[in-house]
Parts: C-alpha cells; sequence; structure tokens
C-alpha cells in the first residue's frame, strides 16, 4: 500500500507498507522521475559546471539535469549539455547509469560520455539556476576527487568509470 506524504515540484515522497518475507514494513521512498549527467571532454578538459547546491553552496559537477515527464534519458543528456554549457555533441554514449540513494530513493542517473562536442552558444539557465561552466584538466579532475574536493557523486561515478575504462593514470 501506498500514501503519498508530499508532492513538489521535483519529487514526492511515500510511505508504503509491504510484506518481506512474511513480515510487515513500512519504507519511506523518495519518487524522482530520473536524470541525465555529462561527461564532456575538450583538448583534455572536462566541461564543469560550479554550481549553488542549497544546503551545500557551490560545488562542481558535470553537467546534467532531471528528466522532463516521458523525456528519454539521452535526450535529457543533450538538452542539459545545450543549457549547461552552450555546447553541443555528435553522439552521446552511454557510459553507466546507477542508484545515488538506493535504500530509499527511486532517482536512476544515466551518465553519457558527449563526443563530437562544440560551443554554440551561451548558457540557457532556469530562473532557479544559478551557475557558471568552467574546464579543468581531466587528469585534475580525478586529483580533487580523490583529495575530496568534488565531492559530487554523478560526476565522481562517471570521472573514475571513464577514467577505469580508459586506463587514465593520474
Amino acid at each position: 500500500m501506498r500514501k503519498n506524504v508530499f508532492k513538489g515540484r521535483v519529487l514526492s515522497l511515500s510511505l508504503y507498507t509491504l510484506s518481506i518475507n512474511k513480515r510487515k514494513v513500512t519504507r519511506e521512498v523518495i519518487e524522482h522521475p530520473g536524470a541525465a549527467a555529462i561527461l564532456a571532454i575538450e583538448d583534455g578538459k572536462l566541461l564543469l559546471v560550479r554550481q549553488h547546491r542549497f544546503p551545500h553552496g557551490y560545488v562542481l559537477e558535470i553537467p546534467a539535469g532531471t528528466l522532463e515527464k516521458g523525456e528519454k534519458p539521452l535526450k535529457c543528456a543533450y538538452r542539459e549539455l545545450r543549457e549547461e554549457t552552450g555546447y553541443t555533441a555528435k553522439k552521446m554514449t552511454p557510459l553507466i547509469k546507477y542508484y545515488p540513494s538506493i535504500g530509499y530513493n527511486t532517482e536512476i542517473i544515466h551518465c553519457y560520455v558527449a563526443s563530437g562536442i562544440k560551443k554554440v552558444g551561451s548558457l540557457q539557465l532556469d530562473h532557479d539556476e544559478i551557475m557558471s561552466m568552467v574546464k579543468i584538466d581531466f587528469k585534475k579532475v580525478i586529483r580533487m576527487i580523490m583529495s575530496g574536493k568534488i565531492t559530487d557523486s554523478k560526476t565522481i561515478c562517471a570521472v573514475l568509470t571513464y577514467a577505469i575504462k580508459k586506463k587514465y593514470q593520474v
């Protein structure tokens, strides 16, 4: 049985009562439509956004965004890359998908690698998005992750997965 407790603009909170191994349990679940995140590299530099993420302040992360209703992750990836960086890509290749908070959240993040990227304009941000785009050497980004300077999970997962697949040396 599901009882909706809260419905917001991006997510909702529900209480589920169910039976697991003949035991009645209750689970609080944040329901989220999912997101797409993009690893875009130009001349050895990773495109990152410096975004204000309340309550944590400014963080460095790869471009990403929430799927709109009925939107496929791939389409979201192209849209978010354009909006948050001013770049387009010829191709998006799936890299990894993962649940950032599997124990209480339905969100899944679909990470892509953008190739054939090209600057086509300025950022196209929503009114509540406060960010700027920066380029940082890929190997430096790995060092920033390892030293704890980058703490965003989608960035960590995408960068380290890509580094492993490409056998990057720091």
